[in-house]
C-alpha cells in the first residue's frame, strides 16, 4: 500500500462518525405489595409470576431484544434473586446482550446502580422500562429511540380519556379544586430515556439534593431537561394487581388470533 493510499486510508477512520448506541435498564427489585390487594396469595415477586407459563421479566426482555439496535439490556434485582434471574436468562437463551446487577430498595436506586454499571458514551441512548410491562410492542420502542436521539429525553405516554380532577385531601376524604384539561394530560409509560450524559446529570442532580423522583422523567424535568412524549398503547399496561396477568393473557390471545386470521 502507497503512502498516499494509507493517508487515505487514516483519514477515513479518524473521520468516521462514532455509532450511537441503545442500551435498557430494567429495575426489577420490586416485591409488588399490591398484588396481595384483596386477600389473594401472591407467590413470587410479580416479575417472576408468569403470562402463559412465561415469566413476565422474559416477555419485557424479549420484546427488547426483538429490536435489532438495542445493543444491551441490563436488570437490576435483589440480591437474593440474582441467581434465578441469571439461571431464567440462561433457560430462554436470551443470549449474551442481557445482563444482571444488584438492585436497591426502591426503583430510583435500582436504576442508578444500572447506569453506574453501563460503559456509555455521552450520546448514547439510555431507556428504562418496568419489567412489569411485558406488552410493550417494538414499534413503540423504536419510536421511542428516535425521539431521543432527536429530541435529547423522552417517554411513552397515554393521552387521559377520563377528566380529571385536582384534589384537596381532608379529614372527610378529597375536595375538588380544580378540573385539568384532557388535552394537557397524559398518563406516564415507559419505556422512559434520554441520551446517557442528560440522564446521568439527572441522577447525579437528584442524589446530591436528597430528591425522590417517581420516574426518570421526573428527574430529567427536575434538572431542566425537556421531555417529549410518543404516543403509547393500552396494551402496555402495568402488571400491578390480581387479574392483570389474566388480561394480558386476554391481550396476547387477541394477537395470537389477528395473526393467523
Amino acid at each position: 500500500m502507497t503512502a498516499a493510499c494509507r493517508a487515505e486510508v487514516r483519514m477515513a477512520i479518524l473521520y468516521t462518525p462514532l455509532v450511537m448506541r441503545v442500551f435498557v435498564i430494567l429495575p426489577a427489585a420490586g416485591i409488588g405489595t399490591r398484588m396481595s390487594a384483596g386477600g389473594a396469595a401472591t407467590p413470587a415477586p410479580k416479575q417472576f409470576l408468569t403470562i402463559d407459563g412465561v415469566p413476565v421479566l422474559i416477555r419485557s426482555l424479549r420484546a427488547f431484544l426483538a429490536v435489532p439496535r438495542v445493543d444491551a439490556l441490563c436488570v437490576a434485582v435483589r440480591e437474593a434473586e440474582r441467581e434465578r434471574v441469571e439461571a431464567q436468562v440462561l433457560e430462554y437463551e436470551l443470549g449474551e446482550r442481557v445482563h444482571v446487577v444488584e438492585g436497591g430498595d426502591h426503583r430510583q436506586e435500582s436504576v442508578g446502580n444500572a447506569l453506574a454499571a453501563l460503559e456509555c458514551d455521552e450520546d448514547d441512548v439510555v431507556l428504562v422500562h418496568d419489567a412489569v410491562r411485558p406488552l410493550i410492542d417494538p414499534a413503540t420502542i423504536e419510536r421511542t429511540i428516535d425521539a431521543v436521539v432527536k429530541h435529547g429525553a423522552a417517554i411513552v405516554g397515554l393521552p387521559a380519556v377520563d377528566t380529571i380532577k385536582q384534589v384537596e385531601r381532608t379529614a372527610d376524604g378529597a375536595i375538588v379544586t380544580a378540573t385539568i384539561p384532557r388535552e394537557r394530560i397524559v398518563h406516564a409509560q415507559t419505556p422512559q430515556g434520554a441520551k446517557f450524559k442528560l440522564l446521568q446529570r439527572a441522577f447525579v442532580e437528584a442524589e446530591a439534593d436528597e430528591f425522590a423522583g417517581t420516574d426518570e422523567a421526573s428527574l430529567l424535568e427536575r434538572a431542566g431537561i425537556e421531555v417529549v412524549v410518543v404516543p403509547g398503547s393500552a396494551r402496555n399496561f402495568k402488571i400491578t394487581q390480581p387479574g392483570d396477568i389474566e388480561l394480558a393473557e386476554f391481550y396476547l390471545r387477541g394477537a395470537a388470533a389477528d395473526q393467523h386470521g
